[in-house]
């Protein structure tokens, strides 16, 4: 029968697509299962806001009945129109070590995009950027972050045998929390605090992050707007984020900065690492899913960095130590031992110079790979 490649057309074939990667890396210690009914939420047409500006098809292909691989097709027609490209992406890319079946992935995906009038694609990438992005191309035993995905060595090798050219990397960095806060940080976030007139936001309940939840989404589509694939959030992308992650933060790990007129200049945001959770969860939230991540969020020695953005008028101030002094404290007294910071561009110097202050090692590098078509 050989190989064969089908577009999904039905719900059911939506979900193999999810749950394909759980069998493709079933006893891999350090695959971390998606969360399924947010992947089918993301996957969904008619419950993934970014469906007002995206297009997207899925892909599976077969081996004698067997699902081998897996691809999305994506245009992202905000991004394109705003930069002015014809630009697919791929995404959710999985598939056995076989390079006839990356072969027949890639040109379904080429084909569609031709046909939409494309002219490059890259990837992997996603709708927006809180969705898994890069290939994997260092640190393949090392445990991903949550929200990352992990894939096997013979992946870029694969993929650049097939002529896809390095665009752009993501780094990531395990950061070691100190025992005490240095005096001389917490002094010179004092220091600054006091020079441009700062003071944090108290936050002592969910309740007061989502007091500030819009300025926060319009600081990040204000300052990440020019980074790579970042496309700026809708409002109804916005209202269905706060959803899927207010209940997961814990108050004394985020930390908001404000001027004198009470507007966030800044911000930074970590949660305590759901990866054991969500494989221990096995994809699943139901029965037990919920009770595994509760634990985590409750019990942990390893936070996840979500986001951290400075408005353009206060970067390069020493603003970050600010953050940093707060939410590091608050690791110390928790018993946090390590950051795992999620990807974060190989030429944003200052967010990765920033580790550089603490004892660190560079230990995940990730990919995104361009094609002309």
């Amino acid at each position: 029968m050989g190989l064969i490649i089908k577009e999904i057309s039905t719900k059911k074939d939506l979900k193999k697509f999810i749950k394909f990667p759980d069998k493709l890396y079933s006893g891999n210690q350090f695959y971390v299962p998606a969360i399924h009914e947010k992947e089918l939420q993301t996957l969904s047409f008619d419950k993934n806001p970014a469906f007002e500006f995206c297009r997207a098809k899925y892909w599976l292909v077969y081996e004698n009945g067997v699902i081998v691989g897996r691809i999305a097709g994506i245009i992202n027609d905000k991004y394109n129109e705003k930069h002015n490209v014809k630009y697919a992406r791929f995404g959710w890319l999985d598939f056995v070590d076989d390079k006839k079946v990356l072969t027949l992935l890639f040109q379904a995906v080429r084909r569609w995009a031709l046909s939409q009038k494309m002219e490059y694609i890259h990837g992997p990438l996603g709708f927006s950027s809180f969705d898994s992005s890069g290939t994997l191309i260092e640190g393949f035993d090392e445990m991903p972050t949550s929200f990352a995905h992990y894939n096997f060595p013979y992946y870029p090798k694969l993929i650049e045998e097939l002529g896809y050219k390095k665009d752009i990397d993501w780094v990531e960095y395990n950061v070691k929390v100190p025992k005490t806060v240095p005096e001389k940080f917490l002094t010179g976030a004092e220091l600054v605090k006091q020079r441009y007139n700062l003071h944090s936001a108290i936050l002592k309940k969910k309740k007061g992050i989502l007091k500030y939840t819009d300025d926060l989404f319009r600081l990040l589509n204000t300052e990440y707007k020019d980074l790579y694939s970042f496309t700026e959030f809708s409002k109804k992308q916005i209202e269905a984020l706060k959803k899927q992650f207010v209940s997961i933060l814990m108050p004394e790990y985020v930390s908001i900065i404000l001027n004198t007129t009470n507007e966030v200049v800044a911000f930074g945001i970590t949660i305590p690492s759901l990866s054991k959770a969500q494989q221990k969860a096995k994809g699943r939230l139901f029965p037990f899913g919920f009770m595994q991540i509760k634990r985590a969020l409750q019990k942990n020695d390893t936070v996840d960095l979500l986001l951290i953005a400075v408005r353009k008028d206060y970067q390069n101030k020493g603003v970050n130590g600010i953050i940093f002094s707060e939410i590091i404290s608050a690791f110390i007294k928790n018993g946090i031992t390590n950051i795992e910071t999620t990807r974060n561009l190989e030429n944003n110097l200052n967010i990765n110079n920033l580790w550089k202050k603490f004892v660190c090692r560079q230990h995940k590098r990730s990919r995104c790979y361009i094609k002309q078509l």
